[in-house]
């Protein structure tokens, strides 16, 4: 087993400080350099996730642009919805939504975690997103 490079960890480290915080724009010059834009910490988490845990929705978006995977859930399966559901983020919950994320899928869902805690408005958006009748 090969031992890890502290200076990896530390730049990997920096990147999901900047996910966090809401760094869009060098953010984005590391993806667009060669980042992979589904990175992930030793958790799961994506830098979408973190973006969007934290309320970031330009963050959410941009990397979504380039390649994010708005429906990759962590490794306890949560994914990036329904955590800026729970986080009541109405802008983040927009961005995903029109990154393609599912309300329905994971578990919770985020439908589930609207109903939970009562998320009428993200309920009705969430029925805007149902797909069409069979």
């Amino acid at each position: 087993m090969a031992e890890a490079d502290p200076a990896m960890d530390e730049f990997a480290t920096r990147l999901f400080e900047m996910a966090r915080a809401g760094r869009t724009a060098e953010l984005v010059d590391y993806v667009e350099a060669g980042v992979p834009p589904n990175l992930s910490d030793d958790g799961g988490d994506t830098l979408l996730m973190l973006a969007a845990y934290h309320g970031h929705a330009d963050t959410v978006r941009a990397l979504a642009a380039r390649g994010a995977d708005p429906e990759r859930p962590n490794d306890e399966g949560r994914r990036p919805l329904s955590g800026a559901v729970l986080k009541r983020e109405p802008d983040v919950v927009r961005a995903l939504l029109d990154a393609g994320a599912d309300p329905r899928a994971g578990s919770p869902s985020a439908v589930d975690t609207a109903r939970m805690f009562g998320s009428t408005e993200f309920l009705a958006w969430f029925d805007e997103a149902a797909p069409p009748p069979a």
